[in-house]
């Protein structure tokens, strides 16, 4: 009896982590991407973040040739705010919390002659994905099954914001498409309204000309 106890609490502990687990890699958005850099030409990542969002940016140019490549960086806002500006740097992090939804974007381009084009690699993180979990667990004295019940509270409250900004953003869409559809509508009775005055004048103006040509 105390075997099956035993069994089925672990079980339990081991859905409720594997639940914890798949929470987590839903919720935590980090993506590390290579990025060719034409010569003359410019690439550039965005992605749509929704407000009081920490960002985290690490980039590094690829030097396996040994010509001190550089790059240029700028990261904007929605709104087009510069958040993070270099020139001619080989790497660099930035780092910022984001005040309004929309695209954010990363642009990056090279002045520097090379041979072929350039390649940088790009570890872009927000969300519970940038959190410093290990400064965490120092600072609150926490580890084991306490730090990821931690890091699932963080993901339901994550969970939660991306839920209440996709209702949010379903409302105003929802409100475009009625206002919308009623500038339609209206639109097309205007357009129906000028057809049948402007039908009207023409067989008004038909009727007075047959007549003056004592056609009818």
């Amino acid at each position: 009896m105390i075997i099956k106890r035993v069994d089925h609490k672990y079980k339990l502990m081991l859905k409720l982590a594997m639940m914890m687990m798949v929470v987590i890699m839903l919720v935590e958005r980090s993506e590390g991407v290579w990025l060719n850099l034409p010569v003359d030409g410019t690439k550039c990542l965005s992605e749509e973040i929704q407000s009081n969002v920490v960002v985290l940016g690490d980039y590094i140019v690829d030097d396996s040739e040994g010509y001190n490549p550089a790059v240029s960086v700028r990261v904007t806002s929605p709104y087009g705010n510069t958040l993070h500006t270099k020139e001619n740097v080989a790497h660099g992090q930035f780092a910022f919390t984001t005040k309004e939804a929309g695209q954010y974007l990363a642009c990056f381009w090279t002045d520097r002659v090379a041979n072929g084009d350039l390649t940088l690699n790009l570890d872009w993180r927000t969300g519970i994905a940038a959190k410093d979990w290990e400064s965490v667990a120092k600072k609150e004295k926490i580890e084991g099954v306490e730090l990821e019940l931690k890091k699932l509270e963080g993901a339901v409250e994550a969970i939660h914001g991306n839920l209440l900004y996709l209702r949010r953003r379903e409302s105003e869409m929802r409100i475009v498409n009625e206002l919308t559809n009623s500038r339609v509508a209206w639109y097309s009775l205007m357009s129906l309204g000028v057809c049948i005055v402007v039908s009207v004048l023409q067989i008004t103006h038909l009727k007075r000309f047959f007549q003056k040509k004592k056609l009818i």
